[in-house]
């Protein structure tokens, strides 16, 4: 059919510009085959390549596989307490995890709870701040030297252990880290239970306490375990806690022991770590798999319709200061402790008006050189990364558009693999990678090209994940109409989905800095001398006794932090839905 306007000009309907796209398409074969070339090489050299060397190295360290040696370094003493560790650590906290998390995600997502927005954001900043910041600050809250509990007389005799160092510790701080998973996972099941469903249930005379516990909690249960299982994956990872809490009372898991052998023996003990964290990997995926198959099952459960809401009414204001209380316990007097800490000279001084100093803001951000240097490197690393995968997530997302469902399903899964990896696992891979000298760039080992290179891996599905979903949401008969009219590819790029997509790149790109701004886990086995990182710094600071200028490293991050995630709650309103979990 043909529109005939007053200018007896014709215009094609939409299925003749489809067939001028695949005609254009036709003239060009080599130019359609080139973006799904360039796509599969960059995830290949993201996300495939270093798992099959550490698979490689683990189960073949001289070329030929070895299963034998394999599970002999598996089933050494120390190899079986560290994981004895890790699962009792990881399996305990993520149940705590989940008493902290549901009772958060109820309120706010169920309830008509006062200021909820605000107490959801709050308990999301334990997920952003580095594990190394949140178990400085407890450290600083509980122990003997206490200064905000010398403040206000109540800090423990001198002598008196911490009682954060070792297990229970551990297990308390995995479940306050952990508990925005849960928060943010159960949140988005609730959303989604139909509200004539717990009407229904209220008009027939059932409590709103039965509602939710013969209706509501039973129809999230595949969200229960699904951010268990996440709870747990993250348990299984994590080094900073343990690190700061478990290792000065030798008490390991699987990353810590990772980290003292390599720290002890270097690079001649790459099999036995590799193998190390080759069972690291496999506990991850585990728990990855059990996340991926119960939120399958709770895809058929119910459709999405109008939320639930449940009316506190007199029980309003009692909860909400619960919800506060709760979050000064977790977060403000923690923080409180490391303010408190960094504004002394040195332990044992108490604060008051006349002790109270800056020097060692001053010292660790302009005098001191490796601090100095390690905020430097950090902001360098994080924002190279950040910028790199900020402008690639566009085209590459263009290009996953081209494949098809089960394939964008294959590649997506495999772009999100090195982030649901434990970060120490991801390093000893980088490692095996760049040890050696490669063709025309010699060996990164030891370079800070190496940490570039492993944040590139470890954070590429941050910055894909928001850039996906808003070309996703984009017509495809803008792109159609353009090639019609003979726009190249590169330019209906530049001039149509770029511009459209830009705030969601801008958005990655800040979740990517901020992950990797004052990351541990990934650059404690991958800094060398001058290429130091403010993770790397911090613990070395604490190891040596200088808590007060680790306490000041700490502060400063948690501002730069905080200070990202209100630019991004500003830019919330201009991205797609979903991508920030307190919006």
């Amino acid at each position: 059919m043909v529109i005939t306007q007053s200018n007896h000009h014709a215009i094609r309907p939409a299925s003749s510009n489809a067939g001028l796209v695949a005609i254009m398409r036709r003239q060009h074969p080599r130019r359609s085959w080139l973006p799904a070339i360039l796509v599969l090489g960059v995830v290949f050299l993201l996300s495939l390549l270093p798992v099959a060397r550490l698979l490689l190295a683990a189960i073949a360290p001289g070329g030929e596989i070895d299963l034998v040696a394999f599970v002999g370094r598996l089933s050494s003493p120390s190899a079986i307490r560290a994981t004895w560790h890790t699962l009792d650590t990881a399996v305990l906290g993520a149940l705590l995890a989940l008493a902290i998390g549901t009772p958060f995600a109820i309120g706010i997502a169920m309830t008509d709870l006062p200021s909820r927005r605000f107490l959801g954001f709050l308990l999301l900043l334990p997920l952003m701040i580095a594990p190394q910041v949140m178990a400085l600050s407890w450290l600083h809250l509980f122990g003997p030297s206490s200064t905000l509990l010398g403040a206000l007389g109540l800090a423990p005799p001198p002598g008196t252990a911490n009682p954060l160092l070792g297990r229970n510790g551990i297990i308390l701080l995995y479940a306050i880290q952990h508990a925005p998973i849960v928060f943010v996972t159960l949140r988005a099941g609730l959303s989604r239970i139909p509200r004539d469903l717990v009407e229904a249930a209220r008009s027939a005379g059932s409590s709103p306490v039965r509602v939710l516990l013969t209706i509501i909690l039973p129809m999230v249960r595949p969200y229960l375990v699904a951010a268990t299982a996440l709870a747990f994956v993250s348990g299984v990872g994590n080094f900073g806690i343990p690190a700061l809490l478990g290792m000065p009372v030798n008490y390991l898991t699987l990353t810590t022991l990772i980290y003292q052998r390599i720290a002890s023996f270097g690079p001649s003990v790459l099999p036995q770590v590799a193998s190390l964290s080759v069972l690291i990997a496999v506990l991850a995926m585990m728990g990855v798999i059990l996340q991926a198959l119960a939120l399958r099952r709770a895809g058929h459960r119910f459709a999405t319709a109008t939320p639930a809401r449940f009316a506190l009414g007199r029980w309003r204001m009692p909860l909400a200061l619960f919800g506060w209380m709760v979050m000064v316990f977790m977060l403000i007097l923690p923080g409180l402790a490391l303010l408190t800490t960094a504004l002394i000279p040195s332990f044992g001084v108490p604060l008051d008006w006349t002790t109270a100093t800056l020097s060692n803001f001053e010292e660790v951000l302009f005098r001191q050189a490796s601090t100095s240097r390690a905020f430097r490197n950090s902001a360098m690393l994080a924002g190279g990364a950040a910028l790199i995968l900020a402008f690639g997530s566009i085209p590459l997302s263009i290009g996953i558009e081209r494949f098809s469902r089960v394939s964008q399903r294959i590649l997506h899964g495999a772009i999100e693999l090195p982030y649901a990896l434990p970060g120490i696992v991801l390093a000893i891979a980088c490692i095996l990678l760049f040890l050696r000298p490669l063709p025309l760039i010699g060996s990164l080992y030891a370079t800070a090209w190496i940490i570039l290179a492993a944040y590139l891996m470890r954070f590429f599905a941050l910055a894909m994940k928001p850039v996906t979903t808003a070309i996703g949401q984009i017509s495809r008969d803008l792109d159609e109409a353009a090639a019609a009219s003979g726009a190249r590819p590169l330019r209906r790029m530049l001039t149509i989905t770029t511009p459209l997509a830009a705030p969601a790149a801008v958005a990655g790109a800040l979740l990517v800095f901020m992950s990797a701004f004052n990351e541990l886990t990934v650059s404690a086995l991958l800094w060398s001398s001058g290429n130091e990182t403010l993770g790397v710094v911090l613990f070395s600071l604490e190891e040596a006794g200088l808590g007060t200028q680790a306490a000041a490293i700490a502060v400063t991050t948690i501002v730069v932090v905080v200070a990202l995630l209100l630019v991004l709650d500003r830019l919330g309103r201009r991205l797609p839905a979903g991508v920030l979990p307190w919006r």
